[in-house]
């Protein structure tokens, strides 16, 4: 089956710690732009890395990108005993008190151990850092994975890390834009809806994402904001993507949804991912599907091209950028949070 000659719009995820011959025929056809790797694919280091490298032959051996949620704390797809501990996001700044500056080195140096990590096998795109800010009340989807409670330390702790992760030759994706944190309901089974005013959210919410607004990669929020689309969630909202994200925030970088297969969004697949592109975002994530349904968003999924294409040029620049780090200082630096926090 002869190779796509364009990069598909799409990251798309596979089933087991191997691709599977269904699976390289698909990508050979569709040429997507990436690949995500959960839990059930990450069995050992050599493993781990066979697998991206099949996924980079598939595609015609480019430097692709191969995403990875590796935030720390729950959400964190390498474990022990093959891959370091990570703690929760909001154990930087509680292990440090008020001393911001030491809790943001030790972010950092986490970030670069966690970098080096993900190179060793062959992932160059970490799904982090989370910008969300937490709302009293909210639901516990976020919690810790939050660096703190106030937007300005959000900002200064996700800045940190986002430094750490490009300066191992990672690309950060900041998330959820244009925030998650006042959700009361876990959009992974539920659709939420935020009634915060404009005001508000310019106040909070949104501060993270503007402060960071000239990082290369986002991904959006499956949330309804009804101070501006009462009808559609961010990530399908052309008046979000337009009037916030890339309006009032200041966002230009590669913009990509949250998962497809996550229960906020109504309808199949192949529509929820064309809503995602109608509203204006560049690349849609289709992790959790069978290969069937897969194919049905890969078929409606465009090329890269224009300015998607350019600002997913920008973004892989960041694949160039490892700089070397004091690993022992750095280890310290970690174990010193872990301690703290234990």
């Amino acid at each position: 089956m002869a190779k796509s000659k364009t990069v598909g719009a799409l990251i798309v995820g596979c089933a087991g710690t191997s691709l599977t011959d269904g699976e390289v025929a698909f990508l050979q056809r569709y040429n997507p732009w990436g690949l995500i790797v959960f839990k059930r694919n990450c069995e050992s280091p050599e493993q781990l890395k066979r697998l991206t490298t099949a996924f980079r032959d598939a595609v015609g051996r480019r430097n692709a990108p191969v995403f990875i949620d590796q935030e720390g704390g729950r959400v964190q797809r390498l474990k022990p005993p093959h891959w370091r501990t990570l703690p929760a996001a909001a154990a930087y700044a509680a292990g440090y008190g008020g001393d911001l500056q030491r809790a943001a080195r030790a972010a950092c140096a986490a970030a670069r151990l966690t970098a080096a990590d993900l190179c060793a096998v062959g992932i160059n795109t970490n799904c982090a850092p989370l910008l969300d800010v937490p709302a009293p009340g909210s639901h516990g989807v976020i919690g810790d994975r939050a660096y703190a409670d106030r937007a300005e330390d959000v900002a200064e702790l996700g800045a940190a890390v986002a430094e750490g992760l490009m300066a191992g030759g990672v690309l950060p994706v900041i998330k959820h834009i244009p925030g998650h944190g006042r959700a009361m309901a876990d959009s992974h089974f539920d659709l939420p809806v935020v009634r915060a005013t404009q005001e508000e959210l310019e106040a909070s919410d949104f501060v993270p994402f503007r402060r960071l607004a000239k990082l290369p990669a986002a991904m959006t929020a499956h949330v309804v904001f009804t101070a501006y689309d009462a009808d559609a969630p961010a990530s399908i909202s052309r008046r979000v993507t337009e009037d916030v994200v890339r309006g009032s925030i200041g966002f230009d970088g590669l913009l990509m949804s949250d998962d497809l297969a996550m229960k906020a969004l109504a309808g199949g697949v192949a529509a929820r991912a064309a809503a995602v592109f109608a509203a204006g975002s560049d690349v849609v994530l289709a992790c959790n599907g069978g290969l069937q349904e897969t194919e049905s968003v890969a078929a409606v999924a465009p090329p890269l091209a224009g300015r998607a294409l350019a600002r997913f040029e920008r973004a892989r620049a960041v694949f160039r950028q490892q700089q070397p780090f004091e690993v022992a200082e750095a280890e310290a630096r970690l174990a010193e949070v872990l301690h703290r926090t234990a």
